[in-house]
């Protein structure tokens, strides 16, 4: 059985206050939060973390996003950047890295497999709609 989550994340000035949320499609179970001062691209990051951390290991799994950033950073550059020692194309350091690291070993700790599906945000998609808000709410409590 493969579980669905979808993450979201929110910046309210970019950076400015921000916030995170994910559901979980079976349960319907939420999570949310946030920070008085990030970006998008760390909120973004951070609500797929924060579902990471509440999905069974064991668990196939497969998160949307309407963050292809994210899904990039974890899937595609990381390579790249494991290999240049967290550098980027342009020799500098890699944004968030801390973040993505923690992220990566969380993935690489699973033994059930993790997938990323990209999907339109404000597009109408159920799931997707209750991450935003969820994301959107976290970080206005901190505006």
């Amino acid at each position: 059985m493969v579980l669905f989550f979808s993450t979201d994340g929110a910046c309210k000035g970019n950076p400015g206050p921000w916030g995170w949320g994910w559901v979980n499609h079976d349960t319907r179970e939420t999570g949310a939060g946030g920070g008085e001062y990030g970006t998008n691209q760390i909120a973004e990051l951070t609500a797929i973390r924060e579902a990471l951390k509440n999905i069974d290991s064991t668990t196939d799994i497969i998160i949307e996003t309407d963050s292809s950033y994210s899904i990039k950073c974890l899937t595609e550059w990381i390579l790249g950047w494991k290999k240049n020692n967290w550098k980027n194309s342009q020799k500098k350091p890699v944004k968030n890295a801390d973040l993505i690291r923690e992220i990566d070993g969380m993935i690489a700790g699973r033994t059930g497999s993790t997938s990323f599906k990209w999907v339109k945000g404000h597009a109408g998609n159920e799931f997707n709609e209750i991450a935003d808000t969820l994301a959107s709410d976290a970080a206005e409590t901190f505006n």
